[in-house]
């Protein structure tokens, strides 16, 4: 008892450690915490790529309701893209954040908010959005996902301007609920009007 009693510290920090290890939900729960205190904001810099094909407008994304778009059926928007999976921590650590940016542009048509399931696992995808209580759109890829747009890094958000070009790519969580990156996507929005 006493060896148990001396090292209570030790035995709750491994145990910290096996239920992160495991733990998907645990893990994305510390990611939130240290976004919410201001670690991963999105480096916000405008890398618009006008000089690329734009052959990645031609990607297919289906819906839960089998309604399929091509990127290219966005043009004169900004479309915001996420890229995500359900077992992906950063992926649901962020998610919240999305959807708190996505409430802020609800009513702008002028700016998409899309999430990119990218395992296509539409059952377990809504689920997850059930249970975590988030109303985002959810597309999965329907057509092969170009690699200037996504290249398996998980979570990887693209935020691509009225012209298609890319504007911005974040590889990597990041916190996208503060007025950073909403007056970044009016700034995109506006340079076309």
């Amino acid at each position: 008892m006493k060896v148990l009693k001396n090292n209570t510290s030790n035995i709750l920090f491994v145990s910290l450690g096996i239920v992160l290890l495991f733990s998907t939900d645990a893990k994305a729960f510390l990611q939130q915490s240290l976004m919410k205190v201001g670690f991963f904001k999105p480096n916000l810099e405008n890398v618009v790529t006008k000089n690329i094909d734009k052959d990645y407008l031609d990607v297919n994304l289906i819906n839960n309701r089998g309604e399929v778009v091509t990127l290219a059926d966005f043009k004169g928007k900004v479309v915001f893209i996420n890229f995500w999976a359900t077992w992906c921590p950063p992926c649901i650590a962020e998610m919240p954040s999305i959807q708190i940016l996505h409430d802020k542009f609800k009513d702008d048509s002028d700016v998409v908010i899309l999430t990119v399931e990218i395992e296509s696992k539409k059952e377990k995808a809504k689920q997850f959005m059930k249970r975590k209580k988030l109303t985002l759109p959810v597309y999965y890829p329907n057509s092969n996902l170009p690699i200037v747009l996504f290249d398996g890094t998980l979570p990887t958000t693209v935020i691509l301007d009225k012209e298609g070009n890319i504007a911005h790519k974040t590889l990597g969580m990041a916190d996208y609920s503060g007025n950073d990156i909403v007056d970044f996507l009016k700034e995109i929005k506006a340079m076309h009007e």
